[in-house]
């Protein structure tokens, strides 16, 4: 049996990796920050054995060694998928608190891995169109092959502290592989906006993704006065991000390379007219219909060819993912 260790398994996304990992026919270790997290994805599956579904406690990634233990196993991983980041409500210091966690967290287990698990194959790395956007010049078209200029200066403003950690853990990956020469080759997973249903057992409604907040903002009524900016008009499903996590592992030719997954383009006044229309009984929760729409005429465009021909992925629609979204928050309570 093929065996996988994905770390940050009680995330929004890895949830999602892990359901796809267990239909894909994987034996599945994955790393959680606490005993409760972990037997709550153990109490969801309750239908899978536990050879093929275990977890191991990691409570600061960002430790040096963190995930020496993590990473042997009997029988020995083939692959690992890292979802896992550094979580924090506060950060005082940007370096301190976020950009050294986040190169730490991606480098340390890249050292745990060439020192004690000598047979895993290929690693992939959950990053994000954070590491490929330049806000402040924006390219005519986003694709992998580019980078966020972003500086370790810049990286100091807390308005820019997420892109900057992002982007340097995704450079630190790479540099890794390059410099040491592991046994195990690369792929990372580059995603925009994530929308999409949670995964119930996981989440609560204080808990939930940055970008699915907005949804949830909408469906609350809290956008109903002012519509907030849409900020990236860029967005993917997580069932596709999911996906393409483990494609990357599945497809020979992955290895190397960077993936940009986004489904294309949206806003948040898109979002709000696709509730209107599949949910009409939120109508009072919503911004009137004439707000102004904030896609720009020069919007820059996307290319996600690489995602489609390498990792065979398709995408969802806006409409269904925005309905399958409500219908989780919903379920939750919102």
């Amino acid at each position: 049996m093929v065996k996988v260790l994905l770390t940050g398994g009680s995330g929004f996304i890895a949830a999602h990796v892990l359901d796809v990992l267990l239909e894909h026919g994987f034996d599945v270790v994955t790393t959680v920050r606490s005993e409760e997290k972990g037997r709550k994805i153990l109490d969801a599956h309750p239908s899978t054995p536990k050879e093929k579904l275990s977890y191991v406690i990691v409570e600061d990634i960002a430790k040096e060694g963190a995930f020496d233990e993590a990473v042997k196993s009997d029988p020995p991983f083939d692959f690992v998928i890292h979802t896992a980041s550094p979580f924090h409500f506060n950060v005082q210091d940007p370096v301190k608190d976020f950009l050294d966690p986040a190169i730490k967290g991606t480098t340390g287990i890249l050292k745990a891995i060439k020192a004690h698990a000598p047979t895993v194959k290929r690693v992939v790395i959950t990053s994000s169109f954070a590491a490929i956007i330049n806000p402040h010049n924006h390219a005519e078209v986003y694709s992998e092959k580019l980078w966020n200029p972003i500086t370790w200066e810049e990286a100091q403003d807390h308005a820019q502290v997420y892109r900057g950690s992002k982007t340097f853990a995704e450079k630190s990956a790479w540099e890794f592989v390059e410099k040491e020469k592991p046994g195990f080759d690369l792929a990372t997973i580059n995603p925009p906006l994530v929308l999409g249903p949670i995964v119930h057992y996981l989440n609560s409604l204080e808990a939930i993704n940055t970008s699915n907040a907005r949804v949830k903002d909408l469906i609350q009524g809290k956008s109903k006065e002012k519509l907030p900016p849409t900020g990236t008009y860029l967005w993917v499903d997580v069932r596709e991000v999911a996906l393409a996590h483990v494609r990357a592992i599945e497809v020979p030719e992955a290895g190397g390379q960077r993936f940009f997954v986004t489904a294309g383009q949206f806003t948040n006044k898109q979002l709000a007219e696709i509730i209107r229309e599949t949910y009409p009984e939120l109508e009072s929760k919503l911004p009137p219909k004439d707000i102004p729409d904030d896609l720009p005429a020069n919007v820059y465009g996307f290319d996600n060819t690489k995602s489609i021909d390498v990792l065979g992925i398709k995408y969802r629609s806006l409409k269904d993912s925005v309905v399958d979204t409500v219908k989780s928050l919903l379920a939750v309570g919102a």
